[in-house]
């Protein structure tokens, strides 16, 4: 048995690993890991403490994936909702649809028993007013939000620049292999703006008879190209693990236009290998690895591709 998650996910990673060792089904366990991180206010990235979109509202994504049967649950730019990943389980399990977004996600919560939270951290609400005030003319301030936004989209980043994802992969020969992700997405994004974490291919894919693969960072990109796709396609086709993530760097490294930055693949396969490779993200990126033959997870630092 193995679980892989990116270093973000601290808050949870314990729990997963307690509910795993208990013989908990394996999405079961992973979205009671990341329901620990999306109420971790120090985690800047996802849930109640990451940032809110270009007007002040907190829109969050996340999404499960059986990799037995390949279904599928996702939410995106869900408003007033803490637990998305448990929500996103409940739409693979109660509805025929894979997605569900905005409002409508939000209304399909109610109808099974979400309350509705506040979301915003207060620290990050007064981070982004601050900016918009460095940003913007008093007569702009005076009539925001009614203001075009766009010209906003590329003046104003990440303040702590995470751009980071939660993403859990579990690998095990009897319970199969299987994805979750959670996260706030990009902050001061565009309202509406789905990043890769809700997207199947692009965020996150698994397939027990071969593998998965969860990609943080820079969700633009990784949807151009398919990105955890094409990890496990390579794996169907006889790559090894590390060839095939190398082969998604590849495609990664031929766009030449565009929004371009940096994109961190998570990857295990059915052999019990994983593989976490850092392709131009700056600094050291780390992420959490626990094996049932080790007592205690460990942190560990990422190849460089």
């Amino acid at each position: 048995m193995l679980l892989l998650a990116n270093k973000e996910a601290w808050p949870g990673f314990p729990t997963t690993v307690q509910m795993l060792r208990e013989g908990a089904v394996s999405l079961d366990a992973m979205v009671a890991g990341i329901s620990k991180v999306e109420s971790e206010a120090k985690v800047r990235s996802v849930g109640y403490g990451g940032w809110p979109n270009m007007i002040g509202d907190m829109e969050l994504d996340a999404a499960v994936m059986d990799g037995n049967t390949r279904e599928v649950g996702t939410v995106g730019a869900v408003p007033n909702t803490l637990p998305v990943a448990r929500l996103a389980h409940e739409v693979m399990k109660r509805l025929p649809h894979v997605m569900l977004t905005g409002n409508g996600a939000r209304r399909f919560a109610s109808e099974i028993g979400f309350a509705e939270d506040d979301v915003l951290f207060e620290d990050s609400k007064r981070v982004w007013w601050e900016r918009l005030e460095k940003e913007l003319s008093p007569e702009e301030l005076a009539k925001f939000p009614n203001i075009p936004l766009a010209p906003l989209s590329r003046a104003i980043t990440d303040p702590e620049r995470v751009r980071d994802t939660t993403v859990f992969l579990s690998a095990d020969a009897g319970r199969g292999i299987h994805a979750a992700t959670s996260t706030s997405g990009w902050a001061w994004k565009y309202p509406g703006r789905l990043g890769d974490s809700p997207i199947p291919g692009a965020g996150f894919y698994a397939d027990s008879r071969y593998g998965a693969a969860a990609c943080t960072h820079t969700g633009e990109m990784t949807m151009r190209c398919s990105t955890a796709r094409t990890v496990v396609l390579a794996l169907k086709l006889g790559y090894s693990l590390s060839d095939a993530v190398k082969l998604a760097v590849e495609e990664l490294q031929e766009l030449a236009s565009g929004f371009l930055a940096g994109v961190v693949i998570h990857a295990v396969d059915a052999k019990g290998n994983h593989e976490v490779v850092n392709f131009r993200c700056e600094g050291e990126i780390r992420y959490w690895l626990w094996e049932d033959t080790m007592s205690e997870p460990e942190l560990r630092a990422a190849k460089s591709a």
